[in-house]
């Protein structure tokens, strides 16, 4: 590396300071892998990503070594091929830096704990790959094949150009992240690959800022006229460059929307109307796909949490007039779209307002608010089932001829009168004969004896408790020796469960 910044440092190469600028690149690279081996020096023992990246570096250095060799006075010529081959070298290294810093935030290796923007990409990596940050195009071709036909011979080499950023044969886990956004929606990833990267005229790979503005300068007098690139500063986003109708270039990031739905737009804007000149514009109406809005349900404890702070939790927490109605990705905070827009619009608005995540999608959300009176009645209909089941219970197990015999109830006991005349009402007792025959009876007279003979209750308890006793649905129990307590209990809990 220290070598190809001694090449570019040359003054009669004059390169500008701008993105991709290698003078910064590779510094910035060397930087941040002292980094990693100092929090980890036996880190490439074991790290796969690591070992293809130091590899793959070495390769690129070469490579861009053996360029100043072999075409030296021709990389001085900015219109020339060999200054052109300078560019995406300066690209691809723009390229594994991102990817190294995603992969190594802070020089920690992150791993697994990578997020892919796009919840369909995301389960799709998982379940392919598992774990693995990166893997072969090979592997990683014939995964995505079971889910995306692919066509063999140059649709697959071409698809393979687009995805992979790096150039080293492998695919990670951040240069598939990168190729979902910018290809999205999931549904639909390579027909708008093949509509935007493969047929469209405007669509222009590893190109710079300067060189856009370069190739649409001879249309300064066609506005109108566009091409499309990735951005090199924002992986995952596309640049547009267009000329204005007072001849004058520009270059814009479409926020907030597809690449399709930016050109269907501009082009009813009259702002894109020639690609790379052409007269005739590609209709990407039959490609656009009506935006999912995604539905979240605002549970019990947020309902409460935010009732205790006066507040909903539909409401936007920057402004508090507007209710939530996007999610950023793939760090999941919620905002209005006002609140977006002018937060995009400022200094860091790059990365979210909430946690400083950077920003990389945004999906369009709706809220379910929380019906507390929903809550209430679910909760009668679950007593009400509660209800029923202990009443079937009251009847379990059925009787069977081959079970054993059951004892008519006991007697009640004897009842006082109640001073108040005619409050309660008379009640029939069934006299039980004894049988002495079996022991089972001699138990249940000696109990019937006992019960007979309870000691007199105060009027007031004697009427209350003639009184509970005025329907009671009496069941039969099995064992004389806990017949009355078993009664007792049966009772209390059908009362309870017809009051």
């Amino acid at each position: 590396m220290d070598h190809v910044v001694k090449q570019c440092q040359q003054p009669r190469l004059n390169l500008k300071n701008s993105p991709p600028f290698i003078l910064d690149i590779l510094p910035d690279t060397y930087h941040q892998l002292t980094q990693i081996f100092v929090k980890d020096p036996n880190c490439l023992k074991e790290n796969i990503y690591l070992q293809l990246f130091l590899e793959n570096i070495q390769a690129k250095c070469k490579q861009t070594l053996k360029l100043f060799k072999e075409d030296r006075d021709r990389i001085f010529d900015e219109r020339s091929s060999s200054r052109r081959n300078l560019t995406k070298l300066s690209l691809i290294f723009s390229h594994m830096l991102a990817e190294l810093k995603a992969e190594f935030p802070d020089g920690h290796f992150i791993g697994e704990n990578f997020r892919i923007t796009k919840a369909e990409a995301d389960t799709f990596w998982k379940e392919s790959f598992g774990s693995k940050t990166t893997v072969h195009w090979l592997e990683f071709r014939s995964a995505l094949n079971k889910v995306h036909k692919l066509n063999t011979g140059l649709e697959t080499l071409a698809l393979k150009s687009t995805i992979d950023l790096t150039v080293n044969e492998y695919i990670s886990n951040f240069e598939f992240d990168v190729f979902t956004r910018l290809f999205q929606p999931w549904c639909t990833l390579l027909r708008n690959w093949q509509i935007l990267a493969v047929t469209h005229p405007g669509y222009v790979a590893f190109l710079t800022y300067d060189e856009v503005k370069q190739k649409l300068q001879k249309y300064t007098n066609k506005p109108g006229s566009y091409v499309f690139r990735l951005s090199c500063t924002r992986l995952g986003q596309w640049a547009v460059g267009y000329v204005a109708p007072d001849g004058k270039i520009y270059q814009t990031i479409p926020q907030n929307k597809s690449l399709i739905q930016a050109l269907v737009d501009g082009s009813r804007e009259g702002f894109y109307r020639y690609p790379d000149g052409r007269p005739v514009n590609p209709d990407l109406t039959h490609a656009l796909q009506p935006t999912p809005e995604g539905h979240l349900k605002v549970t019990p404890e947020q309902y409460q949490i935010y009732c205790e702070m006066g507040t909903t939790f539909e409401m936007c927490k920057i402004c508090a007039e507007n209710n939530k109605n996007v999610k950023l990705e793939p760090c999941g905070h919620l905002l209005c779209t006002p609140c977006l827009q002018s937060w995009q619009e400022s200094d860091g608005g790059s990365t979210c307002p909430f946690c400083r995540c950077e920003i990389k999608g945004t999906e369009k959300i709706v809220i379910d608010s929380f019906d507390p009176t929903e809550t209430k009645k679910r909760a009668g209909y679950e007593t009400l089932i509660d209800a029923n089941t202990m009443e079937n219970r009251q009847t379990w197990p059925p009787q069977t001829d081959s079970g054993p015999p059951r004892l008519a109830p006991p007697p009640l006991p004897p009842r006082r009168e109640s001073p108040s005349e005619g409050s309660t009402p008379s009640m029939s007792h069934r006299h039980i004969a004894p049988v002495t025959s079996t022991p089972d009876a001699v138990k249940h007279t000696q109990l019937t004896h006992e019960i007979t003979h309870l000691p007199h209750l105060p009027s007031e308890e004697a009427a209350s408790f003639t009184t509970r006793r005025t329907d009671p649905p009496y069941v039969n129990v099995v064992n004389g020796n806990v017949a009355h307590n078993a009664e007792e209990l049966q009772y209390v809990n059908t009362a309870a469960i017809h009051s």
